[in-house]
């Protein structure tokens, strides 16, 4: 049978506390009613959610499969409730926006302080996240616009191009290479190589980058990400390929020296928002400022679309 929210809030207690008397706490109810609920409540799912030993409470198994979901439940009332809270104190709107690290360093932190001049009765909220969890965030409906650096397809998922940056080479300060005005692929073949993981989407762009120069990709080592390679190259570690956006966001870059690399490829910063639900007027005006704030910094025009067929 089907559980109600105040037995979800009880046994999410427990679980969290450990005991009764720890939910009682925080629920801020009697001992006698948590035992009394939580015994209802294993009646209702129709198997045990604790085992008692030595007057102590221990989840079951199930207990623990059922507590993953019940998180879930509990942090869309929570946001019920911080919605409920935003509207009664009269706020105008919310704004939640996602990016990818390396264009969420600088920036969107700028066009967000842009946006809260133009609009400071708004709340805004800010994540940089994974690839994979920035597209969750937005398939879930817990953020209303994500800017990403990488290619992002999915049906439910509308992609509109932002701007574009290149590829390019960071050395450590004294590197000798610096001495080169344009590097290629080839030139760093004698230097240790920081690279990716081939199966995140960063590293798919570098390995397919060197599988058309016909270049072997040998790194030395693996990062998640470009700011973790901007940092190992700052410590003198190796070179690296990394995306425009992380290398003007970079703090360390007086450590480092950046250089072209020649044919290397185009990357392009997409905004990514649900298909079927229309962009708020907040959200709009969000990317407009952003629009301004790229063009004003110099970066490249979004590509062109590919033909019908192509």
């Amino acid at each position: 049978m089907a559980l109600n929210l105040r037995q979800i809030e009880i046994f999410r207690a427990v679980m969290i506390t450990g005991s009764i008397s720890g939910a009682s706490q925080l629920l801020f109810v009697s001992q006698p009613a948590v035992s009394r609920l939580l015994s209802h409540t294993e009646q209702r799912v129709g198997f045990a959610l604790f085992e008692r030993i030595k007057g102590r409470l221990y989840a079951t198994p199930e207990a623990k499969k059922l507590f993953h979901e019940v998180e879930s439940v509990y942090q869309a009332v929570q946001r019920v409730n911080e919605l409920a809270t935003d509207l009664a104190e009269n706020r105008s709107g919310i704004l939640n926006i996602v990016s990818s690290p390396s264009i969420g360093q600088m920036l969107i932190p700028q066009a967000l302080t842009l946006f809260r001049h133009r609009h400071p009765e708004v709340k805004l909220s800010f994540h940089c996240l994974s690839y994979g969890y920035l597209k969750e965030r937005l398939l879930n409906r817990q953020a209303d616009l994500g800017i990403i650096i990488l290619p992002m397809e999915h049906p439910n998922l509308d992609v509109t191009p932002l701007c574009s940056n290149r590829l390019v080479c960071v050395l450590p300060y004294n590197h000798e290479l610096t001495r080169r005005g344009t590097l290629a692929l080839a030139d760093l073949r004698p230097f240790p190589l920081i690279s990716y993981d081939r199966d995140s989407p960063f590293g798919g762009i570098v390995g397919r980058f060197y599988q058309a120069e016909e270049e072997p990709l040998r790194p030395f080592m693996e990062v998640g990400s470009p700011q973790n390679a901007c940092s190992l190259v700052q410590m003198g570690a190796g070179v690296a390929l990394v995306d425009e956006f992380s290398v003007r966001s970079w703090a360390g870059s007086s450590q480092m020296v950046v250089r072209p690399v020649a044919r290397a490829p185009i990357l392009q910063a997409n905004l990514v928002h649900m298909r079927l639900e229309p962009l708020s007027q907040l959200t709009q005006a969000f990317i407009g400022e952003l629009r301004q704030l790229v063009q004003a910094q110099g970066y490249g025009l979004p590509l062109p679309e590919k033909p019908a067929g192509h």
